[in-house]
């Protein structure tokens, strides 16, 4: 299970006590607080190589980010910014596209679509803390060609319903403390088009369910596939 937690802010500082820290990058000659906003990535384009991602001139990422990799959140100055992606041996560009943030937002960003269609999917994060003895999960799907999905609890009545390609849902409450298999299922049938198995929710994580990959593929890197991060862990 992939995790992109919001480092110490969840249970140390809070989220919005990230964004505080904004002040830390003051200019010490005019005192100016720049807008700033909370981003996380996710790489969800079935089929591409391991890529480097920049924001204007700013490398982001440390290590090539493969399919189905991603960054924790990371604090991005808030205006409309240019998203480009490289090959790291080469620095081709390989996509681009312009973002843009609000300040004092919390973001996902995700890489999705098909080499010939490629685009980003923002989404507005809410983190909250769960209550007591709870987690709170999401999906979005970012298959390009699967059909509309349900998703539920292996056994169990599907609790996400109809969803396509770059819809999503809110956070919604889940029993923290408990190992859950999610299947995503094609609409209104019993057909698994993948799995998630065995995975371990704990009390107070916020989770993101992301579905991804192409109908007709068929190796590790374009099959339809599930994958979980989490998002933040409250303690």
């Amino acid at each position: 299970m992939k995790t992109y937690l919001l480092k110490t802010a969840a249970a140390v500082i809070g989220v919005m006590g990230l964004l505080s820290l904004s002040s830390c990058l003051k200019d010490n000659n005019n005192n100016y607080n720049p807008p700033i906003a909370l981003v996380s990535f996710f790489q969800a384009a079935p089929d591409d190589p391991a890529l480097d991602f920049y924001l204007d001139n700013n490398k982001v990422n440390w290590g090539p980010i493969n399919y189905g990799d991603g960054v924790d959140y990371f604090r991005a100055f808030a205006s409309k910014r240019m998203a480009n992606f490289y090959l790291p041996s080469t620095m081709d560009k390989q996509f681009s596209d312009t973002i843009s943030f609000k300040d004092g937002n919390i973001y996902s960003l995700f890489l999705a679509g098909p080499k010939t269609h490629q685009e980003l999917v923002l989404l507005s994060d809410t983190v909250e803390k769960p209550a007591g003895g709870r987690a709170s999960i999401r999906f979005v799907d970012l298959s390009p060609d699967a059909p509309a999905v349900d998703v539920a609890v292996k056994d169990s009545a599907a609790f996400i319903t109809n969803k396509s390609y770059k819809q999503y849902t809110s956070f919604a409450p889940l029993v923290g403390d408990k190992n859950y298999t999610f299947t995503i299922l094609q609409k209104g049938t019993s057909t698994v088009l993948a799995t998630l198995d065995n995975v371990s929710i704990a009390n107070g994580g916020v989770y993101t369910i992301i579905f991804t990959g192409l109908s007709a593929g068929t190796t590790n890197t374009d099959k339809l596939k599930a994958f979980i991060v989490t998002n933040a862990r409250y303690y």
